[in-house]
C-alpha cells in the first residue's frame, strides 16, 4: 500500500517537471572538412569553386544540415491523446573547406581569417536549427487532442505545426544567407580579402 502510494506521488512529480526533461538534450555538432588545393587566396578559391558541396543548382563555399529523430510517446487519456515524451536526437553537420597541404605564412593567416568568418556563418544556421528543436519540443511536450482515443489526429496536428515551425526556420536561415551574401555583406568581404590577399 504504501510502496504503491508512494509511487504514484514519484509518478506525479515527474509528469509535472516537462520543463525539466526539456533541458536534457544537447546537439551533436560535427566538422565534415572537403579538400581543397592552392598556394594563394585565389587558388584556394577557385579550389572551392570546383569542389564545394553542391546545394540546388550549385557549389557553395559552406553548408549546414542536420538529421533529427525524435523519442515519442502518444498515450490516449479518457477520449483525447497526448504526447508525454518527445526527447529529440539532433547532429548537425557542418561541411567546410580544408587546404590539403600546408600553406605559406602570409597566405595561412588568411586563410584563418576567412575560414573563421565562415565557421561563424555556419554556426548561426546551427543555432537557428536548435532553436527549431526546442521550438518544437516546447510546442509538442503534452499536445493534446480531444476525441482522438486511437491518436491519430494527433500525429496530423502536429505533422502541421512542425510544417509552420520547419518554414520559419527555413526562412530565417535564406534571410540570413540574403544579407550575409548580399553586396557589401560579410561572406562577400570574407571572399574579396581572401582572392585579394597573397
Amino acid at each position: 500500500m504504501t510502496t504503491g502510494f508512494i509511487s504514484f506521488v514519484l509518478a506525479a512529480v515527474f509528469a509535472s517537471v516537462p520543463a525539466a526533461a526539456m533541458a536534457e538534450w544537447q546537439a551533436v555538432e560535427e566538422v565534415r572538412p572537403y579538400s581543397i588545393s592552392g598556394k594563394t587566396g585565389a587558388e584556394l578559391y577557385e579550389s572551392i569553386g570546383a569542389r564545394g558541396p553542391e546545394v540546388g543548382n550549385g557549389r557553395v563555399i559552406a553548408h549546414t544540415t542536420f538529421k533529427l529523430t525524435w523519442t515519442r510517446k502518444y498515450e490516449p487519456q479518457g477520449n483525447a491523446c497526448v504526447i508525454t515524451t518527445n526527447r529529440p536526437k539532433l547532429i548537425i553537420t557542418y561541411t567546410l573547406p580544408k587546404p590539403s597541404a600546408e600553406l605559406p605564412a602570409a597566405v595561412k593567416s588568411s586563410w584563418d581569417a576567412f575560414i573563421s568568418g565562415v565557421q561563424t556563418h555556419e554556426r548561426v544556421h546551427g543555432e537557428t536549427i536548435k532553436d527549431m528543436v526546442k521550438e518544437i519540443e516546447a510546442m509538442s511536450i503534452g499536445l493534446t487532442v480531444a476525441d482522438d482515443p486511437d491518436c491519430k489526429k494527433i500525429r496530423v496536428e502536429l505533422t502541421r505545426r512542425l510544417g509552420e515551425i520547419s518554414q520559419r526556420q527555413r526562412q530565417l536561415g535564406r534571410d540570413f544567407d540574403k544579407v550575409e551574401m548580399g553586396d557589401g555583406g560579410n561572406i562577400q568581404q570574407l571572399i574579396l580579402k581572401l582572392v585579394n590577399g597573397p
